[in-house]
Formats: structure tokens, C-alpha cells, sequence
């Protein structure tokens, strides 16, 4: 029984050994031009640069591979690989999605190296108010993602409005047309004049009545 546990815990142990373990990704820097919020329908550049951190044998594990997103448009990548400080391998990719693979991040764990993702693309119309312009997560040689691997990076995007000065407009003034032209009145005769006609009138017959 004791020979049996024993070879069971070598059988564990060798098989921890013999697997890769994952490394860490680190952001350190990231920028926008133009700066945040974005505007649909820009150019945007975006700069982000990462730490790898080993945390096994090597750098990063040669089975494992990094995979990065971006929701921008006709996305071109640059992923520039840093040993030491120097320039060491660059890949180039387009679209949504780029992969790096393990086997340019896997160096001793005496070197220090490093990411510098670099991404042109279009800020898209959406109804968030956040983009996610770049996220990095580790696969393993499953094709799994490594758990706590995922670093995702959003910006916030402008939302439009109206133009400033808009004020309402006013409603129309209606102006009453103008009246047609008609025939003149006849115009009857006023108060007085009747009477100085009836005077006229009693007058006469009266000169009539003496002339008789």
C-alpha cells in the first residue's frame, strides 16, 4: 500500500512538472489618439503596452498563446515582442482578432519581456456608452482560457446631441387677408334732412290751401 502511494505521488508530481504553467500579463501603459471619448466614426490609435510576468520555467509556455480583440473597425495590428529592452519578434495581423504565439513569448526566466500592441481602426455607431478597444487573454493548449487571464481595456464614447443654440421655432404670425373692394353705400338721407324735407313738403300745400 505504501509503494502504491508512493508511486502515486511521483506519478502527480511529474505530471505538475511536465505541465506548462501560465504566465502573467501585466498592463502597464495604455493611450488613445484621439483621446477619449471616442467619436464614431474616427481613426483611432491605440498603444498598449504589457509585462510578462513567468511563473514557470520559462517566460511564457510554448503550448499556451495570446489571443487579443478589439470591437474598432478594420482593425491593422502591430504586435511588437521586447527582450530586454531591445526590439525582438513583430507580428502584424487585421480584423477583429490577432494571436501570438507562445513560442516567440518563451525565453529563460533570466530575460524581461514585454508587449507593444499597437491597433488602427474605426470607432463604430453603438448604443453603449463604453468600447472595449482591446482585450488580451492567454490559451492554453487546450483551447481555453487561462482563468484570471482576461485584461480587457474600454474607453467611453461621445454621445450626440443637439447643436447648442437651437431654440424652437416660432410659430407663424397669420396675417388676415385683405378685404375685397365693394360698391359704395347708398347712403340715407339722416334725421335732419327729413325734417327740413317734411318742413318743405308742409309749406307747399299750405301755399297751395291760400292760392285757392
Amino acid at each position: 500500500m505504501t509503494r502504491y502511494l508512493l508511486m502515486l505521488f511521483v506519478g502527480i508530481l511529474l505530471l505538475l512538472i511536465a505541465a506548462p504553467a501560465a504566465a502573467t500579463q501585466v498592463l502597464t501603459t495604455v493611450s488613445c489618439m484621439p483621446n477619449p471619448p471616442l467619436m464614431p466614426g474616427n481613426q483611432e490609435h491605440v498603444v498598449a503596452k504589457y509585462t510578462v510576468i513567468p511563473s514557470g520555467s520559462t517566460t511564457f509556455p510554448k503550448g499556451h498563446e495570446l489571443q487579443m480583440q478589439t470591437d474598432l473597425t478594420d482593425a491593422k495590428w502591430t504586435i511588437q515582442v521586447t527582450v530586454d529592452g531591445n526590439d525582438a519578434a513583430t507580428q502584424t495581423a487585421s480584423g477583429i482578432a490577432a494571436f501570438v504565439n507562445g513560442e516567440i513569448l518563451s525565453y529563460p526566466t533570466n530575460h524581461d519581456v514585454g508587449l507593444v500592441v499597437t491597433i488602427d481602426g474605426t470607432v463604430p455607431q453603438t448604443p453603449s456608452d463604453q468600447l472595449m478597444v482591446l482585450q488580451v487573454e492567454e490559451i492554453d493548449n487546450a483551447g481555453t482560457v487561462v482563468p484570471g487571464s482576461v485584461i480587457p481595456v474600454s474607453e467611453p464614447v461621445a454621445v450626440s446631441a443637439p447643436g447648442p443654440g437651437t431654440a424652437a421655432t416660432p410659430a407663424p404670425t397669420l396675417t388676415p387677408p385683405p378685404v375685397a373692394p365693394t360698391a359704395a353705400a347708398t347712403r340715407s338721407p339722416g334725421f335732419p334732412t327729413l325734417l327740413g324735407i317734411a318742413a318743405a313738403t308742409i309749406a307747399g300745400l299750405a301755399w297751395t290751401r291760400r292760392g285757392k
